[in-house]
């Protein structure tokens, strides 16, 4: 008797052994250091040997298992399906009963897993790093030549064991999953015969279980997305914020009417106008920096900074208003606060804010203005598609590849097997009838009536839900990945202010408690903006990654934050306190051999200030007490530096 769960057991069985083999196969490659995977041999064997769903299925949980649960493992979990899929497709169609056969599969299967391979790598990389297509063309090479020798093996593996195996065993195999015994030669032609001319109810329910798996796969995606964008968005929201209250602090509302009558003729206008300078160097997503006196008849420029596309205008000149004035003039006008402004026209994907600056008397004497690029959101969301799409696709051909089989085998195989049998009934004598009862009977259908049918469908509709909220724990695993990625500075790949912030938030707990025991190492880059100035900006961001790399390379990448444009910040705690001096020694030694080595370009050419703060218990109340010696010295080192460049 084919019983379904006995079948489920030896399913479940050789799926988890082919798992096995393919997890051994991973970490001997590993741990001896090969230059292979080796962990496709499992999903090829099982694949070749069980049929579609078990070789699917190893291959969808070995990058589970694998990668012990790492999600940036599993968008490659769709490679290792579709090397299943037609492993099975091969098998089906006799290229595993020759050698010769079976070695025409091996370039087939190299070649996909080296395009889709390579696919994903490229498309999970941000948009400013996509490599040309001549480096795509040699990253395929370079795959295709590490596939090879992870591939062939496991195919001619697979060879010899199912030449070696007996038929008997094979003959299991293929039966797995099926719920009725094996058909006879006459039966099996006829039901082929009439898959050709009957296929409404299989094709329906094919239809509909693809629609339901898209849209289910299409809801949590999009719900995970507007999550992901929605705190993406008040989080730029929150650092221009925090930037535009810097450009606030600089402006003196008492001389702002003074600053427009005699421009930067007016005591003090350069000065102010270099700090904005300063202010719009923390951030490369920072645009536009400006501040304007708002009156009747349009905006009155007190600051603007010029920009590589737009030269700023000058103290005093008037402004008329934008038609996206409109909604907010009486606001503006009356010197109250606005609402962020998000748009996205000709001047890019913008986040806007306008900030009064109030007098001493509570009056609004001007507006500082600030925009905030947005492109960081929309470069991010292609990459978490691309995620998410990789993700999902091996989830839809699991859950596709499983409802098919369970489609086939509980339902259209075993009512078009009882049609047959009710079709040629014959009733011209009892031998006859015998053999018809006869032959119903060793069909051995587990479900042979209309309750077990629903029975089987309910089984189905559960096996979605599982799938479903399966899908919504990876959606909140996404959310937990947008997360990091909020944490993370775009350029470097450290930790960035956000995370220093909260780190900060730790130490002053643990200054509360008298627990404290920490060092704070400022660092300040040299020559950012001449760099940015004299070789542009890609040469500016290489040099910040240089430096960042310098950086790292001393105080360990898990200590180092990106807390501005060309600022980094190092926190030592515990052991690594007594070695901080040393540390900060080594970081200036590599500075001065960089200065004296001429076959250096100028953007590897690492310079920056140091400065190093204590924390000193019954003297520092907060990590900033600590920051702001850190920073004071650093300060102090930066002008001797400039003594000894001008001495």
């Amino acid at each position: 008797m084919y019983r379904f769960d006995i079948a489920t057991i030896k399913l479940i069985t050789i799926c988890a052994a082919g798992i096995t083999l393919n997890v051994i196969g991973s970490v001997a490659a590993k741990y001896f250091g090969l230059p292979v995977y080796l962990d496709t041999f499992g999903t090829i064997f099982i694949a070749a040997l069980g049929g579609y769903v078990p070789g699917i299925a190893v291959g969808f949980f070995t990058n589970i298992f694998s990668s012990g649960f790492n999600v940036e493992y599993m968008y490659f979990g769709f490679v290792s399906i579709l090397v299943a899929i037609s492993v099975a497709f091969l098998a089906d169609k006799g290229y595993y009963d020759k050698l010769s056969k079976a070695l025409l599969t091996i370039p087939l299967i190299v070649l996909m897993t080296s395009f889709f391979g390579v696919l994903i790598e490229e498309l999970l990389m941000p948009m400013n790093a996509f490599h040309s297509l001549d480096r795509v063309q040699e990253h395929f090479i370079e795959n295709f030549f590490v596939e090879l020798p992870d591939k062939a093996p496991a195919v001619l593996a697979t060879f010899f064991l199912l030449k070696i195996m007996p038929p008997d065993i094979k003959e299991q195999f293929r039966l797995l999953g099926k719920m009725q015994a094996p058909l006879s030669p006459e039966m099996n032609s006829a039901m082929k015969a009439q898959r050709k001319s009957v296929k409404s109810l299989r094709t329906k329910m094919v239809l509909n279980l693809l629609a339901i798996t898209i849209l289910v796969a299409a809801f949590i995606s999009a719900i995970s997305y507007a999550i992901y964008r929605e705190s993406a968005i008040k989080d730029r929201i929150n650092i221009a914020e925090g930037i535009i209250s810097m450009v606030v602090s600089e402006i003196n509302p008492n001389r702002v009417d003074e600053f427009l009558e005699q421009g930067r003729s007016a005591e003090g206008y350069d000065d102010v106008e270099r700090n904005l300078y300063r202010i719009r160097a923390i951030n490369h997503d920072i645009r536009y920096i400006y501040v304007y006196k708002i009156e009747e008849d349009g905006c009155h420029v007190v600051f603007d900074l010029n920009t590589p596309n737009v030269e700023a205008s000058k103290p005093g000149e008037l402004q008329e208003f934008d038609e996206s004035f409109e909604p907010y003039l009486d606001d503006l006008l009356a010197g109250r606060p606005i609402e962020p402004i998000i748009s996205d026209d000709t001047y890019g994907y913008l986040l806007t804010i306008y900030k009064p600056v109030y007098n001493h008397q509570g009056k609004c004497v001007c507006y500082a203005g600030i925009d905030f690029s947005m492109d960081m959101i929309n470069d991010y969301g292609r990459t978490f598609i691309v995620r998410v799409v990789a993700l999902f696709s091996g989830v839809v051909i699991l859950i596709l590849a499983l409802g098919l089989s369970l489609i086939e085998n509980n339902i259209i195989l075993p009512v078009n097997t009882m049609a047959y049998c009710a079709r040629n009934f014959a009733y011209d004598s009892e031998a006859e009838r015998e053999g018809n009862i006869k032959r119903i009977k060793s069909l051995e259908i587990q479900t042979n009536d209309e309750i077990e049918n629903l029975y089987s469908a309910f089984v189905k509709t559960t096996s979605d839900s599982m799938h479903y909220f399966e899908n919504l724990r990876k959606a909140k695993i996404q959310v937990a990945v947008m997360n990091e990625l909020a944490h993370t500075d775009s350029l470097t790949g450290i930790r960035n202010k956000t995370a220093y912030t909260e780190t900060t938030n730790r130490l002053d707990a643990a200054i509360a408690k008298g627990t404290a025991h920490f060092a704070i190492i400022m660092i300040d880059i040299n020559y950012l903006k001449k760099v940015n100035d004299t070789y542009g900006h890609e040469r500016g961001n290489e040099y910040l990654i240089n430096a960042c790399r310098l950086v790292c390379s001393i105080f360990g990448k898990d200590n180092v934050y990106r807390v501005g444009g060309d600022e980094f910040v190092a926190v030592l705690d515990g052991a690594d306190i007594a070695r901080c001096e040393k540390r900060v020694a080594n970081l200036r030694g590599m500075i001065d051999k960089f200065a004296g080595d001429t076959t250096l370009e100028p953007w590897e050419k690492v310079s920056a200030a140091v400065g190093v703060g204590y924390f000193q218990a019954g003297v520092d109340n907060t990590a900033e007490d600590v920051f702001k010696r850190a920073d004071k010295e650093m300060y102090a080192n930066k002008l001797a530096m400039k003594a000894v460049r001008t001495a």
